[in-house]
């Protein structure tokens, strides 16, 4: 944001500014889309910044800039999916080393570090990450790193961020933090202590379900050299044109980010009163066991809302089928309305035995709320459950 850099701005302001003014050539308001998959020389050894796409892009370039500034990083790397940010991430870790993180994550996390990264020799302990005690006690000599994930997938539990990076630092490890559930206008980790923090771009970011990306932002400039090569190395980075789309969607975050809170709150609410419900949770409700810390350490509780259904009283099959706002499908973070079953949907890539010790059962159903009115929103899972 060089015609701006000499103010600090609100992330309202930056979302919409920082990164764009790419354009020398025409002036235009929005960063252009660079396709290129090189760029020419000057001459040897000179030229304007860019050489090859998978190496650096101007357009990619733009969106690494607007992150690290919503985040409070130095820097950022954008890649191709949200998991090539832990395919990237790997590569910091060798034969021998071992990683602590939640048992309640993301599956697509999960099989990531139960079955790709012990082929390299780096093993990982599931652990309740809500308990500082228990990352403390999974901590062995050749730990090396600390992964959170708060809100947890999909049961919105509430990870002390400041707590397990103190337990990290005691330790000397990395400290590693996947805000995608909230995104840096909800939770900045860096404010926290964290090293590193990660997003899927495909959801909040994003925010229009056409995208698939992922981002990887540093709060140390050596550590991010570190990033950068092992991007360039692997060809993790995302296309010019998921960058551009990425980009224009990140404009509306803070905006978009209030719209799902309301609804989430709202659609909550009235889940948590109704008789087919067992169990709702969302950190926005009082009586979420981390409530009182997610308003300690979030601006706001998020956009997605899972709940326990009473499978005596409900046939999901039927009650998804009624659903008309509703699409059944895995993802979120987008302006449109989804809801799935976890067991069979988004965390079905994990064991049985993983998914129950996560706390998912058959009769878990997540939501993401998109921006529609809330009222709408109400009154088609009312008529739904029936």
């Amino acid at each position: 944001m060089s015609r701006k850099e000499q103010r600090e701005y609100r992330l309202e302001t930056l979302s919409v500014h920082e990164g764009v003014y790419k354009d020398t050539a025409y002036n235009s308001v929005t960063t252009p889309i660079y396709p290129s998959s090189t760029f020419a020389f000057e001459r040897i050894g000179q030229h304007k910044g860019y050489d090859y796409t998978r190496s650096g892009n101007p357009t990619r370039q733009a969106l690494a800039d607007n992150l690290a500034a919503l985040e409070g990083g130095t820097g950022a790397w954008v890649t191709c999916t949200g998991m090539a940010t832990f395919t990237t991430l790997g590569y910091l870790l060798k034969a021998g080393d071992h990683i602590v993180t939640g048992k309640d994550i993301y599956s697509g996390t999960i099989r990531f570090l139960n079955t790709v990264l012990p082929t390299h020799g780096v093993e990982t302990s599931f652990v309740n990450m809500s308990d500082p005690d228990e990352v403390r006690k999974a901590i062995r000599p050749n730990t090396k790193a600390v992964l959170i994930e708060t809100p947890s997938n999909p049961l919105l539990n509430i990870v002390d961020i400041a707590a397990i990076t103190a337990v990290a630092r005691e330790h000397g490890l990395l400290s590693i933090a996947d805000n995608t559930f909230m995104s840096p206008y909800f939770q900045r980790p860096f404010e926290f202590g964290v090293d590193i923090v990660v997003h899927s771009t495909t959801k909040y970011l994003n925010g229009h379900s056409d995208v698939v990306g992922g981002a990887i932002i540093t709060r140390d400039a050596k550590l991010g050299e570190r990033i950068a090569f092992l991007v360039n190395a692997l060809g993790t980075a995302c296309s010019p044109f998921d960058a551009w789309l990425v980009l224009r969607g990140v404009k509306t975050l803070a905006y978009r980010m209030e719209a799902h809170q309301r609804n989430a709150m709202a659609v909550a609410r009235f889940l948590a009163d109704h008789p087919k419900v067992k169990k709702v949770y969302y950190p926005g409700l009082e009586t979420h066991p981390g409530h009182a810390l997610a308003k300690k350490q979030m601006r706001g509780f998020g956009g997605v809302v899972s709940f326990d259904a009473d499978l005596d009283k409900v046939n999901l099959d039927e009650f998804f089928a009624r659903l008309e706002l509703f699409s059944l499908a895995e993802s979120l973070g987008g302006v449109e309305s989804l809801i799935e079953q976890p067991w069979t949907m988004s965390h079905s890539s994990i064991s049985e035995q993983a998914r129950t010790e996560g706390g998912i059962s058959p009769s878990t159903v997540r939501m993401s709320l998109g921006i529609e009115h809330p009222d709408d929103l109400v009154a088609d899972l009312r008529a739904a459950l029936g």
